[in-house]
Parts: structure tokens; C-alpha cells; sequence
């Protein structure tokens, strides 16, 4: 399956990792998903608060 997202290394502390897994499972959402889903969150209320975030799209 082709997919347009960016693929990158993540490194979070342990206790971190183990809670955001802990609210994936209860969401019934992969480790992936939630952290991608709280991301789609935190933009949605800081350009809320800030404005927009304007992107330039690129081909890469």
C-alpha cells in the first residue's frame, strides 16, 4: 500500500512510550496512530491560538 507520510526516527523515554501505548490501546489505535492523532491535536490548537502555519509543498 502506497502511503504519503514521512518516515523518521522518534526516540521518547520509556515511561513516556508506555503511557501513550497505554492510551493507544484504549483508543484502540496503534502506538503510530495516537502519537501522529495527539500531533493533529497540538497543530489544530497552537494555529488555533497563533494562526495558520503556512507550508511550502515541495516534492522531495
Amino acid at each position: 500500500m502506497s502511503t504519503n507520510k514521512k518516515v523518521f526516527t522518534f526516540r521518547l523515554q520509556e515511561e513516556n512510550f508506555k503511557k501513550i501505548k497505554y492510551i493507544a490501546d484504549k483508543n484502540k489505535r496503534s502506538t503510530a496512530m495516537q502519537i501522529e492523532y495527539l500531533l493533529e491535536k497540538y497543530i489544530e490548537e497552537y494555529e488555533e491560538t497563533n494562526g495558520s502555519i503556512p507550508i511550502e509543498h515541495k516534492r522531495e
